[in-house]
């Protein structure tokens, strides 16, 4: 995307991800969906 003003062309590329990063995201995602599950678990027993 560019964006220009008077005297000023402004340029936003998307960031490449490594394979680590994205290991890493699919790593914190398992977790918080494993702690929601939990979460879950633990609400349906008081109600």
């Amino acid at each position: 995307m560019t964006l220009n003003l008077i005297f000023l062309t402004v340029t936003i590329k998307a960031r490449k991800r490594s394979v680590e990063e994205r290991m890493h995201d699919e790593y914190v995602n398992r977790l918080l969906e494993d702690h929601k599950a939990r979460q879950e678990e633990i609400y349906r027993n008081f109600y």
